[in-house]
């Protein structure tokens, strides 16, 4: 086996780098997505519950849920199932759901 690139152990104690910074290249689209969504104003554009409710379990921000529409979109992920799939395992998609 000594002709074979090998895996790393998984039973190391960091898997990822320090910062998802690091994976999301300068011209990587959902770079250019996250700069354009929030240059928008989103109140001016009609869109309610920017400013959150007082009472009830804090929502999602809603910058956020509109990158990971335009993300799929863009990336021709239709279903909202799938596109909630993909917020888990896809390093783009978490990276734009981190404010």
């Amino acid at each position: 086996m000594s002709g074979f690139i090998r895996g790393e152990s998984r039973q190391q104690s960091a898997l990822f780098p320090e910062s998802l910074d690091d994976y999301i290249s300068e011209d990587n689209p959902a770079g250019l997505l996250d700069a354009f969504v929030d240059s928008l104003n989103l109140g001016a554009l009609g869109f309610d519950r920017v400013k959150p409710a007082p009472t009830g379990r804090p929502a999602y921000h809603p910058s956020i849920l509109l990158k990971i529409y335009i993300y799929g979109y863009l990336n021709r992920i239709q279903s909202s199932r799938r596109l909630e799939r993909e917020t888990q395992r896809n390093i783009e998609l978490i990276w734009l759901r981190i404010l």
